[in-house]
């Protein structure tokens, strides 16, 4: 078969590997027909992620069709159409039974590491991956959800949810303000309103995706360039600061930004990833009483999500900017990796 194959900081290629086959009995082989690629491929592609080794098939997103299963699979079976989530499960570690899915304690890959495709394990850049722990790390398809609105639930629609608006504490009546209008803040954006904020307030420099970030529910948007800024913030809120601040870029700067807006009392939501420290300031914190939360998917919502997508509830459709086939995986990255010149949210990329 043909993957995306990681060839150290920088290098990668779209070139014949090994099939996978069944090493355990919990596993299923999936034929992708729909995968993506994510911001961290790309910081992978940097070096930043020192845990993947030459060689890895990257991705952790994915769609696909089961083609075998191991023998202990009992729910699922060829010509299943899955999503692959992100987030490995064996579904009966001390974690996984209390859903805290992201540290499944499952020997694949890493015990306590939930992120492995693509990581520690080969990933979904791939015409076929072996998903281990698949009756828990699988979900099946309903008919009506296209390949393309599914392949959002592997990963940025649950991340936007738990780790931005559940870890926020998002009530009714709140105003919400998303820095970072990215896939994964567009999510974000996407899922408040499910929890009631009254207002959606979406921070960026790309007034492109600012622009965008309109049709996914925010209310008003601000150009983080703008030399007032965080006034055009506080505006929204009569001076007070906004009830949850969601990061969602991954720096320094905007985590910062999270805590110059965010109210007495209210909730700072980190979900970008950070490859450098961040100074917090609790000298000034901690007088307000911020609630600082953090932390990586669990992926547990994604049954709920999906059938809210089913029903069409949540608009995850519109991720989908720009369309490849597999043979087209290098210019899909290319496009991607260009995002702010491409307006590119989510590339998909399929058989």
């Amino acid at each position: 078969m043909k993957a995306l194959v990681y060839g150290g900081p920088g290098k990668k290629s779209w070139t014949e590997v090994p099939d996978p086959g069944i090493r355990n009995p919990g596993d299923a082989i999936v034929k992708v027909d729909t995968t993506t690629i994510c911001g961290t491929d790309l910081h992978i592609l940097k070096g930043d992620v020192p845990a993947v080794q030459e060689g890895r098939i990257l991705g952790h997103e994915g769609v696909g069709t089961i083609t075998e299963v191991g023998s202990s699979v009992t729910s699922l079976k060829p010509g299943d159409r899955v999503i692959i989530s992100c987030i490995k499960s064996c579904g009966h570690c001390a974690n996984c039974r209390t859903g805290l899915y992201s540290h499944c304690l499952g020997d694949e890959g890493a015990p306590g590491i939930g992120w492995i495709f693509g990581h520690l394990i080969d990933g979904t850049q791939a015409e076929y991956v072996r998903v281990p722990y698949a009756e828990n790390s699988l979900h099946l398809l309903p008919a009506g959800v296209s390949d393309e609105q599914a392949v959002m639930l592997s990963d940025i629609f649950p991340t936007g949810f738990e780790i931005g608006v559940q870890y926020g504490r998002v009530k009714p009546g709140d105003t919400v303000a998303v820095v970072g209008a990215g896939p994964v803040g567009l999510a974000a954006i996407a899922t408040a309103g499910l929890y009631g904020a009254a207002g959606i307030i979406a921070v960026d420099l790309d007034r492109n995706r600012l622009e965008q970030s309109r049709s996914f529910g925010a209310t008003q948007v601000v150009v983080s360039s703008d030399a007032d800024w965080k006034s055009q913030v506080l505006a929204h809120t009569d001076g007070l600061g906004v009830d949850v601040a969601i990061e969602a870029v991954g720096i320094p700067a905007t985590f910062d930004m999270c805590t110059e807006i965010v109210r007495p009392g209210g909730n700072v939501a980190n979900v970008g990833v950070h490859g450098k420290p961040v100074e917090l300031h609790l000298e000034r914190l901690w007088i307000q009483n911020i609630n600082i939360s953090m932390g990586l998917v669990n992926a547990n919502t994604t049954p709920m999500l999906l059938r809210l997508v089913a029903q069409k509830k949540l608009p995850a459709e519109k991720f989908a900017t720009h369309h490849f086939s597999f043979d087209q995986f290098m210019d899909a990255y290319d496009t991607f990796s260009r995002a702010a010149e491409t307006q590119a949210l989510k590339v998909v990329i399929t058989r």
